[in-house]
């Protein structure tokens, strides 16, 4: 069934200017064309809704019922119309970003002090999760987009990468490996290690590699979050394996980052999206701001995967290839 909506609102111009001829002038059309919107339009509803002679024009009285839904028909077409031609010039809406835990407390505030600056009115809600519960929240259309690590592709999602975290041991600076410049993943032996356990993306990752390297998969000590890594980490409870932080994590947090190496494992952090499917306006720009902020503070780190990381100058006196072993 087609709607014939150039016909209600070529009626409520008739009706209000009273007159066909001011009524195609307004419309800038024929009144040949706007006529036939009349007759389309009572052709629709099976009733005759304007009287009109050679002299005048007027409402029948099944024209008079229909004219206050009819306007309120055109009006909330126009202010539609209007709040979307707002919503795509301004970028204003809701925007729900689904994302690791870790990228929320590390990366995200800068983007989104930023978006908030450019966009004042809108509102971002982030639904934090581990690993794959990111990937599923965007593929059931929970959110618009999401910031998850990057494995094996999806056939409804598109990704791209952002950056690519070398992996490392963190710890107190009083931890006996605070001094070495490097650790070998088989140097793990003996040491007391805190790894990520339940749904995080890096479970998988690190626990091929312990493997690989003859330890258990698992650490002494298993969380669920990074901030819990952290934590344990600053009281020396263990030493936690995780991707390398922000400068300013171990500034504030007074921890050491060890580099991983034999190998260096990376995880590769990516935005995701569903496929074919177009971005609101306001997830639009912030999609595009975190992209520019997180690949352009990929590159400033570029290089520095394999260097010690420290808060303490004095912590860089370490042979330069020694295991954990005290």
């Amino acid at each position: 069934m087609k709607i014939p909506i150039d016909g209600v609102q070529a009626f409520v111009h008739v009706a209000e200017l009273g007159s066909f001829n001011r009524a195609a002038e307004h419309l800038f059309i024929t009144q040949t064309a706007l006529t036939r919107r009349i007759q389309r339009l009572e052709a629709f509803v099976g009733l005759r809704l304007l009287d009109r002679t050679t002299r005048s024009t007027s409402l029948s009285p099944t024209g008079k019922d229909f004219l206050p839904l009819a306007r309120r028909i055109v009006d909330d077409l126009v202010h539609g119309l209007d709040r979307l031609r707002t919503s795509s010039r301004l970028g204003v809406g809701d925007v729900t970003v689904a994302t690791l835990q870790s990228v929320a407390f590390r990366q995200l505030p800068l983007a989104l002090r930023s978006y908030s600056r450019k966009y004042p009115e809108n509102r971002v809600q982030l639904l934090e999760r581990s690993g794959a519960l990111v990937t599923e929240a965007v593929r059931q259309g929970q959110a618009d987009f999401g910031i998850h690590i990057q494995h094996e592709p999806h056939p409804d999602l598109t990704e791209e990468t952002l950056m690519r975290d070398p992996f490392v041991l963190v710890c107190s600076r009083s931890h006996r490996v605070a001094k070495l410049k490097k650790v070998a993943w088989s140097g793990l032996q003996g040491i007391d290690l805190i790894t990520l356990g339940g749904a995080s993306g890096n479970r998988r990752i690190v626990e091929a590699h312990l493997s690989k390297a003859a330890l258990k998969p698992r650490g002494r000590f298993v969380v669920e979050s990074t901030p819990s890594a952290i934590a344990l980490a600053r009281e020396n409870v263990g030493a936690a394996i995780l991707p390398a932080a922000m400068k300013a994590t171990t500034v504030a947090t007074g921890l050491i980052e060890v580099p991983l190496v034999e190998p260096v494992v990376y995880r590769s952090i990516a935005l995701v999206r569903r496929k074919n499917e177009t971005l609101s306006p306001a997830a639009e720009a912030l999609y595009a701001l975190i992209k520019e902020q997180m690949l352009g503070a990929s590159k400033m780190g570029a290089g520095t995967a394999t260097s010690r990381r420290s808060v303490s100058p004095q912590a860089g006196n370490g042979k330069a290839k020694l295991s954990a072993a005290p």
